[in-house]
């Protein structure tokens, strides 16, 4: 009887996975979230409306570069001929204006890191929010984003991404 059962139970096993299986083959698609976000019409939109928001700040600091330049090269000029209490005031105006113009970068930096972010995450939302209608109106049971390996035949990327472009 035990031998019976041991030559069963692989059967069994097998008839189990097969009735669990479903009816329906899946259908799964891999999208390239990354390329979505790059090539969508909303990142470029982005990109513009940043470049124009921080334009003026980033002439301020080109200006404030120049000035800096003639200063110092004021400075190279004119040291030898100039009194020591007129040399140690022209380089302490160009070392605090170097550190006055170092912590405006930074600050320009960080200020346009945080509004990229910001816009980033919006985007993303949107980029999330096309492939689940894509997914639901297409009936995917599955959309990846990441796979070591995928055939080109279930790429969706360019389909979302004429759905972005509307």
């Amino acid at each position: 009887m035990l031998k019976v059962f041991r030559a069963l139970t692989p059967f069994a096993l097998l008839t189990g996975l097969l009735m669990a299986a479903p009816a329906h083959a899946q259908k799964i698609g891999f999208v390239d979230a990354a390329r979505l976000i790059q090539e969508s019409p909303q990142f470029a939109e982005m990109m513009k409306a940043l470049e124009s928001e921080f334009a003026p700040r980033q002439r301020e600091l080109l200006n404030l570069q120049q000035q800096m330049q003639q200063k110092q090269q004021t400075y190279e000029r004119d040291r030898t001929v100039l009194s020591e209490q007129e040399r140690t005031a022209l380089e302490r105006e160009l070392r605090d204006g170097a550190r006055e113009l170092q912590r405006q970068a930074q600050e320009y930096e960080e200020d346009l890191q945080i509004r990229q972010n910001e816009e980033m995450a919006k985007i993303r939302a949107q980029v999330l929010q096309a492939i689940q209608a894509y997914g639901r109106d297409e009936r995917y049971d599955l959309i990846v984003g990441d796979a070591i390996y995928f055939d080109s035949d279930i790429d969706i990327t360019e389909a979302i991404l004429r759905r972005l472009r509307r």
